[in-house]
């Protein structure tokens, strides 16, 4: 069977590596890894360069692709372009060494963004890994083999090798937690990122997201600086009542 379509050659990594790779970007990508939109300034004291430095790096990467721009009145304000994005980020997080840190500011931060952070639009670090397995545990999600795995090569990459099935036990229970199960896009339901501090999966989809925005609204966690999430006096005793996740401190 033959088509007058052109064939396409493999992917060139390379050119997507050479973006990130510069220190600058790199930096400016980690700080939307949050998946909020930021103002060009705030992205240059992030990477430590001017504004009119990164304004140029700023242009490279929306033109790659990898980082998208909107306009309120006279500002701009960059965000990642998508998910996928976010997640090859943290997949390159799990191969990538480790900063030395340098001064007390920079233990605390280390220190917190481990415990617990934003992925994207989900959560992450220790707090986000002990959630999914309470998930699980409680019958929420059953995880299980993908049929991908099954049926091809069983290394797949994170959020493939796994799927994680919402129950109808489950649904019911995250409906009456107030969870919006109702994903406006076609983005799955489910699916996890090998969480780069932990070496373990957190989850991540539209379910992720919501759960995130609800524990949001009810108050539980609040949003910290650069990617952190902190859990509230609340927070502490909801989760262990609601999910037996218990918080040192």
């Amino acid at each position: 069977m033959t088509t007058n379509t052109p064939a396409l050659g493999d992917s060139d990594i390379g050119v997507v590596a050479a973006l990130i790779g510069e220190p600058a970007r790199a930096a400016v990508l980690m700080a939307l890894l949050d998946g909020r939109a930021l103002a060009a300034s705030t992205l240059a004291a992030e990477a430590g360069v001017s504004v009119s430095t990164i304004s140029a790096h700023l242009a490279r990467l929306v033109g790659g692709g990898l980082i998208s721009v909107e306009a309120s009145g006279r500002h701009r304000y960059f965000r990642l372009s998508r998910s996928e994005v976010a997640q090859a980020l943290e997949a390159l997080a799990c191969l990538a060494p480790y900063r030395p840190i340098r001064s007390l500011r920079q233990d605390t931060h280390a220190r917190a963004i481990r415990e617990a952070r934003t992925c994207y639009d989900h959560l992450a670090g220790r707090l986000g890994v002990a959630l999914l397995e309470a998930l699980v545990r409680d019958g929420v999600l059953v995880a299980s083999q993908s049929k991908r795995t099954r049926e091809s090569d069983p290394i797949l990459g994170a959020g493939r090798s796994f799927d994680y099935l919402l129950t109808d036990g489950g649904r019911s229970r995250l409906l009456e937690l107030g969870v919006q199960l109702v994903s406006p896009s076609r983005r799955p339901l489910t699916r996890y990122c090998l969480d780069w501090s932990e070496q373990r999966p957190h989850l991540a989809g539209a379910l992720g997201s919501a759960l995130l925005l609800r524990l949001l609204d009810l108050g539980w966690i609040t949003r910290g600086d650069r990617r952190v999430v902190k859990v509230t006096q609340s927070g502490r005793s909801h989760l262990a009542q609601e999910f037996g996740i218990v918080i040192d401190g």
